[in-house]
């Protein structure tokens, strides 16, 4: 069956939650995140989220299966954590989008899928008057111990999309990775494009 994508709002990001949740789980275990997450810890997330004005989450279903998503929201809706270097610079957060998580199986990656994921998010930004994207990445040591061998970082392809790297512009996040026994922040490096 061919996957469909298209953007969910609203209610249907809440019928949508416990499927997300679950695969939010699954794809942030995987390096460099290397999450170890809880349920109900995401549920309460992606409501939060799905409270925002103008927040978009779009969906990739094989049949009627979610097997991959994304988010965005005005940046002027997020946490402080995420609004915080931009705020400092004086920066306004109002004519600006966050793209959230892009989370995709393994088995249908490499088929176009990231780029209609960037593309709707785009799109609802624009059309809620955005000026900017920008969205953060974790940055993780070149001899982490759980680095795979064949790991390929996706900089090329947010390259490719017109996004790049903002010397200076980070913000730390905690969550407990697999190995570890407590959360510990991590850094997470913000790259930005002009709409």
């Amino acid at each position: 069956m061919a996957v469909t994508i298209r953007s969910l709002t609203g209610e249907e990001i809440e019928a949508a939650i416990p499927a997300l949740a679950a695969l939010r789980i699954a794809v942030f275990a995987e390096w460099p995140y290397l999450y170890d997450g809880d349920l109900a810890y995401e549920e309460g997330y992606l409501r939060e989220f799905a409270a925002a004005p103008d927040a978009v989450l779009v969906a990739a279903m094989d049949g009627e299966r979610i097997i991959g998503a994304a988010t965005a929201s005005p940046m002027a809706a997020q946490k402080e954590e995420f609004r915080r270097p931009f705020e400092e610079r004086s920066l306004a957060t109002q004519d600006m989008f966050y793209f959230g998580e892009s989370v995709l199986l393994p088995e249908y990656r490499g088929q176009g899928i990231g780029h209609a994921f960037f593309d709707h998010r785009e799109a609802q930004a624009s059309k809620c008057g955005a000026q900017t994207a920008c969205f953060a990445a974790v940055v993780r040591p070149a001899d982490h111990p759980d680095r795979p061998a064949d790991y390929r970082p996706l900089d090329a392809f947010w390259q490719a999309r017109g996004y790049e790297k903002v010397p200076g512009f980070e913000t730390g996040l905690a969550w407990k990775d697999h190995r570890d026994a407590a959360e510990t922040e991590k850094l997470m490096q913000y790259w930005m494009r002009t709409l």
